[in-house]
């Protein structure tokens, strides 16, 4: 499926201000970068044979200030979120191999009704994994499997919420042509608003959905092994269908192209 958000200029997403999650994946990988590690490495090493008093700060300076280089270059920021080696996965993109976390994805979203309602559904859906991976052994393994679910749930929402902003751009397009009575221009208009409508029911309705799935992780937690089993396999068979639904209006909704 095409993003046509991906055309965004570069500079725009580099622009874009870091959640705290994302700064600290950023830094985290700035500390750990192989290049700047060698810095040490090599300075105790010399520190070691020599015992040059200067050493030590000396290499304890370098490596703060490469740490401090790969934070301010935009390039290396971008592959870290890029690769989400801390984000919602490790390593697993989204169901249509987006490599750009949809928090990232939501912020290109035109400011309005529609990102504040995808913002606060993946605020619940980010609680709901670290819930998950948070939570104790027994409740970690028998809800494995509901957390890539939750990660396609969330690209999926940004999806349709794209999508939805640009049938909105087409209705006001439509509308503010000073045109004589069409009957094409009419059947467009009403399956827009239709699709309109449907988009902002289903983004309504995830957020709910994953409000109640917050609240059915927290009971699973408390349940017995047995009892979180059966619980969980109901949590998974409802992700299913939120995703369905959700792919299956991907499926109705109209192509940027098209609009």
């Amino acid at each position: 499926m095409r993003e046509p958000d991906r055309r965004a200029p570069r500079e725009a997403s580099e622009r874009a201000p870091l959640s705290p999650e994302e700064r600290r994946r950023v830094l985290r990988a700035a500390i750990l970068r192989p290049m700047n590690v060698v810095v040490p490495v090599i300075g105790v090493g010399i520190f070691a044979i020599t015992l040059l008093w200067w050493m030590p700060p000396l290499t304890a300076v370098t490596y703060a200030a490469l740490v401090f280089l790969s934070l301010r270059d935009p390039i290396f920021r971008e592959r870290v979120l890029r690769d989400r080696t801390a984000g919602p996965t490790p390593g697993s993109p989204g169901p249509e191999g987006y490599d750009i976390p949809p928090e990232r994805r939501v912020r290109w979203l035109p400011r309005g009704e529609t990102r504040q309602r995808v913002e606060a559904a993946l605020t619940v859906y980010r609680k709901v994994v670290t819930a998950i991976e948070e939570s104790d052994d027994v409740t970690r393994a028998v809800l494995g499997d509901a957390i890539p679910k939750l990660h396609a749930m969330a690209e999926r929402m940004v999806d349709i919420a794209h999508r939805r902003e640009k049938a909105a751009e087409a209705v006001d397009d439509l509308r503010s042509r000073v045109t004589p009575p069409n009957p094409e221009q009419d059947e467009d208009l009403g399956r827009l608003e239709e699709e309109l409508r449907a988009a902002d029911e289903e983004i309504s309705g995830t957020f709910d959905g994953l409000l109640n799935l917050r609240a059915r992780v927290v009971r699973i937690s408390i349940e017995s092994e047995s009892a979180a089993r059966t619980a969980a396999g109901d949590l998974n068979r409802t992700l299913d269908e939120m995703n369905l639904r959700l792919e299956a209006l991907e499926t109705t909704l109209s192509s940027p192209d098209e609009h």
